[in-house]
């Protein structure tokens, strides 16, 4: 029977990985958890499990740099919030990795190789950890990429410069995007496909190819009678429409 242990600063990450791991691969036997990586390499060391599902981001040491420490001592597994780098070089890499929230299909993609992988020698799995590892931080230390911080929009015959972080919501028609804040609505001809590649992701949620919505103006989710999952906006009447393809951002809520 394969062993593991997760290491993850949150608990609820915790719970909810290590129930996803018991429903689609009942084998694992879970042995232990950590809440950063001091924790994780200890437990490395005692238990001497065969995979430890490590979160990237975590106080004391990062998943990173406890995948360092354990070297061969285990299959690693990170576990991730969407970042294009990490999933660019853990596709190339030794090492597999699991998206935040965990996802019962890509989980069980990880499942199927790591079943595979465990019945090779542990020395040839991951004898290009390290420079996987080194490749990766280089990439994530590099400059962010420069997101709007302003806005310039059309109100009547006036243009505005709107602050990004004013602004509730983007929503696109065929030929112009509405730029919804608190106090006004305005205009501009970008389309939300673009302003998505352009706006800080962590502030901004893509829930529709139409829509982009501020995280912090967010006040709920709701259902309508057809089913469709709407997102409230605090202090507005407006409901804007969840695609299926967007309801992972908010199954934490």
């Amino acid at each position: 029977m394969p062993t593991a242990i997760i290491a993850d600063d949150e608990r609820l990450m915790r719970d909810q990985l290590r129930l996803r791991l018991n429903q689609a691969w009942p084998e694992l036997d879970i042995v232990g958890e950590a809440k950063n990586g001091d924790e994780a390499i200890e437990l490395v060391s005692q238990l001497k499990p065969d995979l430890t599902f490590l979160d990237i981001r975590m106080p004391g040491k990062t998943g990173m740099e406890a995948a360092r420490a354990i070297g061969a001592g285990s299959n690693i597994v990170f576990v991730t919030a969407y970042d294009q780098y990490a999933v660019e070089a853990f596709e190339r890499g030794a090492v597999d990795y699991v998206l935040k929230p965990p996802e019962a299909e890509r989980l069980q993609v990880t499942i199927d190789r790591l079943k595979s992988r465990l019945a090779k020698p542990k020395e040839a799995v991951n004898e290009s950890v390290t420079a996987m590892l080194s490749q990766l931080a280089e990439k994530m230390a590099a400059p962010k990429p420069a997101y709007l911080q302003w806005i310039q929009a059309s109100i009547g015959q006036d243009l505005r410069m709107i602050p990004v972080e004013d602004i509730l919501f983007f929503r696109s028609d065929e030929k112009y995007t509405c730029v919804q804040t608190e106090r006004f609505e305005a205009l501009i001809r970008k389309p939300v496909r673009d302003l998505a590649e352009e706006l800080d992701p962590a502030l901004f949620w893509q829930i529709h190819r139409a829509t982009l919505v501020n995280v912090n103006a967010i006040e709920g989710v709701t259902r309508d009678i057809r089913g469709r999952h709407l997102v409230l906006i605090k202090g507005k009447s407006d409901k804007l429409e969840v695609s299926r393809s967007f309801l992972h951002l908010f199954k934490q809520m």
